[in-house]
């Protein structure tokens, strides 16, 4: 008996660094230990440098290289596109893709303003209603132990939100001599630690509640404010002149974003919650902290130790109150069955491979993948808000669109 070919979806990747290595591994995964409806078919990356895409192409088994994006979406063998790219090519990537009638996945932020994510949101409904899905690539709503922590809130496991307190924590910035990035320029990154790392624990904070923030209070601070040139690629741009060299650099750039993000917030429940991103958290190497606290318990996670929530049940007897640590790798935990037997734990690939599990089967029944464009939109007025507030010393400043759900307590 002939078993038929699985139908596939020929995938093309732009971007083939950190993000496009991590996405090429969650595509080959997805059909090895998920029963997608789709085989996913590495087709072909595209990168400016085609020495350095090629090698991620033959390491990952990506079929070609083009060096110019603009040939995935000419090509018939393509039917999706994920970008992998630097904020400020988002929006043009994403248009031009979704208008070629390409899926589309896209990593966060959205884009690097309102303007272009309004433009990317609106694109991505008008193609949705000629069955192109597209979604934006909030990956840590993924792990398993942030799944169950929203199935227990959805449930009414901790009852009413009270408070959320959310932070992303990181530390590769602390010497003031590290090399100015593309990452701490405005014009590239969009904003520093607030839309890179600070969009993650905004996602997870209303994803796991499953509310909407209303309102920021922020700072924002920039510690080092100018850093060496190392890569060539830069001079010329924000500004910077002279020559760099791979010991050390006669070109310094300015840092054109900022360093870190503090900032309050109410729900759209009435929860009130606190946010912190930085990346001078001395220690700290990927740490991304969301507790929740309600009326009948409380949620607790920390990214560097993935795989376990703390849950608290504040109907348990008082002397058997506390924090219960739940190792978050049974089969009947989000995604797990898939993987290891229990105890097992999983890792920060794991997320990206649930994503492209989540994403094929989307398109292939016809559903809405989410995080949405929209949702990536509304993250984005968000980190926009932010940004105003800080510009004008903390004052308070509206979420555009934003609408409590329930009475705020006077």
């Amino acid at each position: 008996m002939t078993t038929a070919p699985q139908p596939a979806l020929g995938v093309g990747m732009i971007g083939y660094a950190f993000m496009g290595r991590a996405h090429s591994q969650a595509w080959r995964n997805a059909r090895s230990y998920f029963d997608v409806p789709v085989e996913p078919r590495l087709v072909a990356v595209a990168g400016r440098d085609a020495t350095a895409a090629r090698r991620t192409a033959d390491r990952f088994g990506w079929g070609d290289v083009e060096t110019d994006w603009r040939r995935l979406l000419e090509r018939d063998d393509i039917d999706v596109i994920d970008i992998c790219t630097p904020g400020d090519t988002h929006a043009e990537i994403a248009l031009a893709a979704l208008e070629a009638g390409k899926h589309v996945l896209c990593e966060k932020p959205l884009a690097n303003s309102v303007e272009e994510a309004e433009a990317m949101a609106a694109s991505a409904e008008a193609a949705r209603a000629r069955g192109v899905r597209s979604m934006v690539g909030f990956t840590y709503r993924r792990v398993p132990a942030v799944a169950y922590a929203r199935q227990l809130v959805a449930e009414g496991r901790i009852g009413q939100v009270r408070h959320v307190r959310g932070a992303y924590l990181q530390d590769w910035l602390t010497d003031p001599e590290a090399p100015l990035t593309w990452r701490l320029q405005k014009e590239r990154a969009g904003s520093g630690a607030l839309g890179d790392i600070g969009a993650h624990i905004v996602d997870l904070a209303q994803h796991v509640t499953g509310q909407t923030l209303t309102g920021v209070s922020a700072l924002t601070e920039t510690f080092v404010r100018e850093r060496p040139v190392s890569d060539p690629s830069l001079l010329g741009t924000s500004g910077i002149t002279g020559t760099a060299a791979s010991n050390g650099s006669a070109a310094r750039g300015p840092v054109t974003v900022d360093d870190a993000a503090v900032f309050v917030s109410r729900l759209s429940g009435g929860a009130l919650a606190t946010f912190e991103a930085t990346r001078f958290a001395t220690g700290r190497k990927n740490a991304i902290r969301l507790e929740v606290n309600g009326t009948r318990g409380s949620l607790a996670f920390d990214f560097e130790d993935m795989n376990v929530l703390h849950v608290f049940d504040n109907d348990a007897p008082s002397r058997d109150a506390g924090f219960t640590r739940v190792l978050v790798t049974e089969a009947d935990h989000p995604w797990v069955a898939a993987w290891w037997p229990p105890g097992h734990v999983l890792g920060y690939e794991h997320g990206f491979t649930h994503q492209a599990v989540d994403f094929l089967t989307a398109v292939a029944t016809g559903a809405d993948p989410r995080p949405s464009f929209t949702d990536g939109l509304q993250v984005q007025r968000i980190l926009s808000a932010v940004e105003t507030s800080a510009e004008r010393e903390g004052s308070w400043t509206p979420i555009d669109g934003a609408r409590a759900t329930s009475p705020v307590p006077s």
